[in-house]
């Protein structure tokens, strides 16, 4: 019998302490409704905006210390996401699940450096592989000591400023990893294509995790806020924090 299913949710990026604990609170109530064990994300750095003059985050000393105080004072595990193999001690010092972003997942020295902490280690499918070519950085993870290593589809390139899901990918890393992910909400992302800024359309969010439940995905990754259309980073393709629940309730 398959695992309870993984779910990942918060804001995109470290804004402030407040929004923090606002979304931390909505998931821990979500979590006590369900019987869930929601993982809180948010990023301290968005290294891969698509312009200078976008919000990037508050760094890296200040994003764990924020992400530290969410863990005491809510219990909730914590995912963010590294850029640089000299942030992955620090951050495993932190976090239970450190990300690699899709960009960056063939990036040897990245992988190695996160695997290293012992930490469980959640590596993106870059817009450019396939689900079987996920089998190299897995590999990779795994040969360094991960505590586990999850992977996560979000999407291939379509063209310019579009993605498309190919759902087999969800199949072909079930075959490599025992843990594969949707991302319900960069999935929907049109990158770039909002002048300078990353679109998207959040509409399709519950539809995405249903199609990936059908294809035999265990993980569910939604970015969640109050009010995405004023977040700073990522806002067309959050999902509505008050309509997480209805949606993950969809998916037990």
């Amino acid at each position: 019998m398959d695992k309870k299913p993984v779910f990942i949710a918060g804001p995109c990026v470290i804004e402030s302490a407040e929004l923090l604990d606002r979304v931390a609170a909505r998931l821990v109530e979500i979590n006590r409704v369900l019987g869930t064990e929601i993982i809180f994300k948010a990023s301290f750095d968005k290294a891969n905006r698509t312009s200078l003059s976008s919000y990037r985050g508050v760094g890296l000393e200040k994003g764990l210390q924020m992400l530290s105080d969410i863990r005491s004072k809510w219990g909730l595990r914590l995912l963010t996401d590294i850029h640089e193999s000299s942030q992955a001690a620090s951050v495993g010092e932190v976090v239970d699940v450190i990300q690699i972003p899709a960009f960056l997942c063939r990036q040897t020295d990245l992988l190695l450096a996160a695997a290293r902490t012992g930490r469980i280690v959640n590596v993106k499918k870059a817009q450019f592989l396939s689900g079987e070519d996920m089998r190299y950085p897995y590999e990779k993870a795994v040969a360094a000591g991960a505590g586990e290593v999850w992977l996560t589809e979000r999407g291939n390139m379509y063209g310019y400023n579009n993605l498309v899901v190919d759902f087999r990918n969800i199949p072909d890393m079930r075959k490599i990893a025992s843990t594969v992910i949707m991302d319900c909400t960069h999935s929907v992302q049109r990158p770039g294509a909002a002048g300078g800024k990353t679109g998207g359309n959040r509409e399709f969010v519950p539809a995405m995790a249903q199609a990936a439940k059908a294809f035999g995905a265990n993980g569910y990754f939604f970015e969640v806020h109050p009010d995405p259309d004023h977040a700073l980073s990522d806002g067309p393709n959050m999902l509505y924090l008050d309509d997480l629940e209805n949606v993950i309730k969809s998916l037990l």
